[in-house]
């Protein structure tokens, strides 16, 4: 695939638009203003967007889907290993810019819309038709990061990776074991569907205008089935965001919402059942308990 125009200067033989003076430049050019209502941080490191690259695996039978490319500098890099790209961007103020500065790469589409309510089952077969794998790889608005990464988890796309920026405690969150603070809900939502694997951890300084956070790169690597069998996965996760209502309740408390008061000593007992004391805390609870206390539940008719 011919994914540079005629006489376009090939990776490495251009400034990338990443380079801070050239972000600037693009700027400035189209008079570009930041809205803090968006999340809006510009990635300028080259390193970074290397080890995101790096990360994402890609070649000419992969495509790729960005979700927020700002003024393009991931998206270039995208275009260059991928061989489709798919640009979703909700400011409709950075479309001329990302037609302008992408205008060399025929392999990019660039899309105006809210991730959040497209159709992306219909993206892929618009976007990604034969393509052998397709991942997402972008640096996420860190205002709504956790409902785009479910989205992309719930519905069930055929995404190979999932490689993304986000503030550096949501990728702790993600990759948390059981123990400790960082380990919820968003832990398991992930880990029941994907690996994750923390790449490397971003500063403040490697974009403009500076976020107020630290970043890291995670790459999460789709699952090819979950590991832990549960007759409902709607049912597990109700257990779950149940059992994290109140990180400082006991998991026998927070469960009694689901059971009743009247059934709270069947419910101890169910719980013990399942080799879990009903004094701990949620966050204590691996996978597989929280599988097994679901089917227990389920089976005892105190949820469905």
């Amino acid at each position: 695939m011919n994914k540079k125009a005629s006489g376009q200067a090939g990776k490495g033989e251009a400034v990338g638009i990443a380079a801070s003076g050239r972000t600037r430049d693009i700027i400035r050019k189209h008079g570009f203003t930041f809205k803090k209502s968006l999340g809006q941080n510009f990635l300028i490191d080259q390193n970074v967007l290397d080890r995101i690259i790096e990360a994402a695996g890609l070649d000419e039978t992969r495509g790729a889907l960005e979700i927020g490319p700002g003024i393009g500098a991931l998206t270039e890099r995208l275009a260059q290993a991928a061989g489709k790209v798919a640009a979703v961007e909700i400011d409709r103020r950075l479309i001329p810019i990302l037609q302008d500065v992408l205008s060399p790469y025929e392999n990019v589409s660039v899309v105006q819309a809210d991730v959040l309510k497209t159709d992306l089952h219909e993206l892929w077969e618009q976007k990604f038709a034969g393509c052998e794998k397709v991942s997402v790889v972008a640096n996420l608005p860190y205002y709504v990061t956790t409902p785009i990464i479910m989205k992309l988890l719930e519905e069930n796309l055929p995404v190979e990776h999932i490689v993304v920026m986000v503030q550096k405690e949501v990728a702790e969150r993600m990759a948390a074991s059981p123990g400790g603070k960082e380990y919820g809900s968003l832990s398991i939502a992930v880990q029941y569907y994907c690996e994750p694997q923390i790449v490397c951890k971003v500063p403040s300084g490697a974009f403009i205008p500076a976020p107020n956070v630290d970043s890291a790169v995670i790459k999460l690597t789709r699952r090819d089935k979950p590991p832990v069998e549960v007759r409902s996965a709607e049912l597990f996760f109700k257990i779950v965001q149940t059992s994290f209502a109140q990180r400082r309740k006991t998991i026998s408390n927070n469960l009694t919402a689901l059971s009743g008061k009247e059934r709270k000593a069947e419910l101890a007992d169910l719980l013990r059942g399942c080799g879990v004391e009903p004094e701990r805390r949620a966050e204590t609870l691996s996978l597989t308990e929280f599988a097994s206390v679901t089917e227990a539940l389920a089976n005892a008719g105190m949820i469905n």
